[in-house]
């Protein structure tokens, strides 16, 4: 029986070694080799991976190709999104000429895989929901301070998840309305912790999606319950550590 994977949040930095995750803390040592080894023990050849974002730490496309191939080295077929730190991302033409063979993309599309449709998009900040209360937090010692001036702007934050919403719109638009599995993969959270209604859970009920995959959040109290079912939706964290580096399985 084929099976469906969802893995978020790989930050993968061949290229950039500089970026390696482990300086987060002893949870994400060597987090390359274990996803691998729990990607190639649990995923079969025929499976499908979804990926919601956060795949490479490369600055441009050209880098990204070493994380790609390790993707694609990997059992199944894979398909992703662009998360917010995946700055290697380009034009549908220019990725499509580069991705392996077994790695796919959602970029203002629908990917379809036997029955099943998926649409996506990355998403954004909206002050509709927090999750200070879920969150460890814990400073990079690698970054530098910041300043005033790089200070969230709401009203541009705004206007990017508003166009990210219309962009949601369009990739579910093109999902066949006869699949029998309509998944949505979105990098940030579309909803609150404890499953308010959010202006993208509206969307994907609007569109009849069942299952919706997501990653961005790190470093959870795992102690507290997060996300669920409502609306007739499925809500899905996959951040890689919050998994411990293992695929979780969703159909």
């Amino acid at each position: 029986m084929k099976k469906i994977w969802a893995l978020a949040d790989l930050h993968l930095a061949q290229s950039v070694p500089s970026k390696n995750m482990a300086v987060f803390g002893p949870q994400w040592e060597g987090y390359m080799d274990k996803m691998a080894a729990a990607w190639q023990e649990l995923v079969g050849k025929e499976d499908l991976v979804l990926l919601p974002g956060d795949i490479s730490w490369a600055m441009k496309l050209e880098e990204a190709k070493i994380d790609l191939q390790w993707i694609d080295d990997l059992p199944g077929t894979k398909v992703m999104i662009r998360g917010n730190h995946d700055y290697w991302w380009g034009s549908a033409k220019k990725m499509s000429e580069i991705f392996p063979p077994s790695v796919h993309f959602i970029h203002n599309t629908a990917f379809h895989w036997n029955d099943i449709a998926i649409g996506g998009t990355r998403l954004w900040d909206t002050p509709e929901y927090n999750f200070s209360g879920y969150v460890h937090f814990q400073e990079n010692p690698k970054a530098r301070p910041s300043v005033p001036e790089e200070a969230h702007d709401k009203d541009k934050d705004e206007a990017i998840f508003v166009r990210e919403l219309e962009r949601l719109k369009l990739s579910l638009k093109q999902m066949n309305p006869a699949a029998k599995l309509k998944i949505a993969m979105i990098h940030y959270p579309p909803i609150s912790a404890d499953l308010k209604a959010s202006r993208t859970s509206a969307i994907l009920e609007e569109f009849g999606v069942q299952v919706c995959v997501f990653g961005h959040l790190h470093n959870l109290k795992k102690d507290k319950p997060l996300f669920g079912e409502v609306g007739g939706v499925k809500y899905l964290l996959t951040a890689a550590d919050y998994l411990d580096f293992r695929p979780l399985r969703i159909l």
